[in-house]
C-alpha cells in the first residue's frame, strides 16, 4: 500500500497532497488543545508502533507480500485526530530514510492510511461499540471489525489510484505515463491480499489490543468511549499519560522490535510497490505494459533514501540490517517526541 515515486502523476499527487492537508491542519489545531494531557508521549509510541508493525511482511495471494498498519488501534486509543498525525509521521519517516512509499506519493499514503484509514476506523468503532462498557466483548469486536475494514478501504483508495492512472495519462502512441494497470487489474489485485491474509492481521491485532488494554489499562480506551460506565481508574478521558504512564507500552514496544527480522521471511515485493526495473520483471507474467512507463521511470529517481529496503549498505546482515532499520526509525520518532515534549512542558511551567 505504499505507492512509491512514479506510479501516480504529478497531478494525482499534489491532489492528494491538497486532499490530506486540511486534516493535517485540523489535526494540528486539535492537537494543541491536548499538550497540556500529555498526549505527545502516548502519540510517539503509537506512531513508532505503526512504524514497526508495517515492517512485518506477510506472504499475500500471488506471490506478493503485505502487512497491518495499527491505524485502528492508534484511533481507538488516541482518537481519529492524532491517529492521522502518528501514522503520517510514521509514515513520512519510511518515505524519507527507507524509501519504503514516494515522496511525491506521500500524501497520497497519508490520505489513504492516515487519514481515510484512521476516520473510517473511529467510526466503525464507534457505531458497534456504542456505549458497552470498557472491557466488554463487543468493544474488542468493534475493535476487530474496525481493523479489517478500516485497512480495506486504505488498500481500495490506493487500488483506485492506481487505476486510474492509464486512464488519465498516456504517451502520443497511446502508452500509460505512470502506473501502467487500468482498474479492472489493480482493484482484484490489490483487495485480493488485503481482503485475506492483511485485512486478518490487522483484525487480530486490534481486537487483541484492545482485550489487553481493556483488562490491564482501560484508561488508555476512555478517550474514545464518551458513553461507556465509568470506574475510579477510568473516569477521566483527559487523564496526563506522561512518559511513566506509557512504560508498559514501551517495553512491548521493544520486544515488537526485536522480532522485526521475522518480517523479512515473506518472499517477494508488495503490489504496486516494484522498482522500475522489478516492474520490468513482473510484467512478463501480467498483463501490461511492454516497457517501464517514461514518466514512472523518470520520477523513480525523484529521491534517493540513505537505508533503501531497510538495508543499511554498510551491513552485510539483512536481519541485522532490518533491526538496525526498526530501531533507528521507532527510535528516531521517540526521540523527537521526547525534546518536544521537554520543550512544552518548560513552556507550561515558566507560562
Amino acid at each position: 500500500m505504499h505507492i512509491p515515486d512514479g506510479y501516480l502523476s504529478p497531478s494525482t499527487c499534489a491532489i492528494l497532497y491538497a486532499g490530506a492537508a486540511p486534516f493535517w491542519y485540523v489535526s494540528l489545531r486539535r492537537l494543541r488543545r491536548l499538550l497540556a494531557t500529555r498526549v505527545i508521549p502516548l502519540l510517539s509510541v503509537f506512531a513508532a508502533f505503526s512504524f514497526v508493525v508495517m515492517m512485518f511482511n506477510l506472504p499475500l495471494p500471488g506471490g506478493t507480500t503485505g502487512h497491518a498498519v495499527g491505524m485502528a488501534i492508534a484511533s481507538i486509543v488516541l482518537g481519529p485526530w492524532a491517529s492521522i498525525l502518528a501514522i503520517s509521521i510514521a509514515l513520512a519517516i519510511q518515505a524519507l530514510f527507507f524509501g519504503d512509499g514516494g515522496i511525491t506519493a506521500l500524501g497520497a499514503n497519508c490520505f489513504n492510511m492516515a487519514v481515510a484509514g484512521s476516520l473510517a476506523a473511529y467510526a466503525i468503532y464507534r457505531g458497534i461499540a456504542g456505549s458497552c462498557p470498557l472491557t466488554s466483548r463487543r468493544r474488542v469486536a468493534a475493535a476487530g471489525i474496525a481493523g479489517y475494514l478500516s485497512i480495506n478501504i486504505a488498500a481500495l483508495l490506493a487500488a483506485i489510484e492506481f487505476g486510474i492512472q492509464p486512464l488519465l495519462f498516456r504517451d502520443a502512441s497511446g502508452a500509460p505515463l505512470y502506473a501502467p494497470y487500468p482498474l479492472k487489474i489493480a482493484i482484484p489485485a490489490m483487495m485480493a491480499g488485503h481482503l485475506t491474509v492483511a485485512g486478518l492481521a490487522e483484525m487480530v491485532l486490534t481486537a487483541g489490543l484492545v482485550a489487553w488494554l481493556g483488562r490491564s489499562h482501560p484508561s488508555l480506551l476512555r478517550a474514545t468511549a464518551p458513553g461507556a460506565p465509568t470506574s475510579d481508574d477510568t473516569n477521566d478521558p483527559h487523564a496526563a499519560f506522561g512518559w511513566s504512564a506509557v512504560r508498559p507500552l514501551l517495553v512491548r514496544l521493544a520486544v515488537l522490535l526485536l522480532l522485526t527480522p521475522l518480517g523479512i521471511l515473506a518472499v517477494g515485493s508488495a503490489w504496486g510497490e516494484w522498482s522500475p526495473r522489478d516492474l520490468a520483471a513482473v510484467s512478463a507474467h501480467r498483463e501490461p505494459p511492454a516497457r517501464v512507463p517514461p514518466g514512472l521511470e523518470r520520477l523513480s529517481s525523484v529521491w534517493t533514501a540513505p537505508f533503501p529496503a531497510y538495508a543499511p549498505p554498510f551491513l552485510r546482515s539483512a536481519s541485522f540490517g532490518y533491526l538496525l532499520s526498526a530501531a533507528f526509525g521507532s527510535g528516531l520518532i521517540l526521540l523527537m517526541a521526547a525534546a518536544g515534549d521537554r520543550v512544552l512542558s518548560g513552556r507550561q511551567r515558566s507560562g
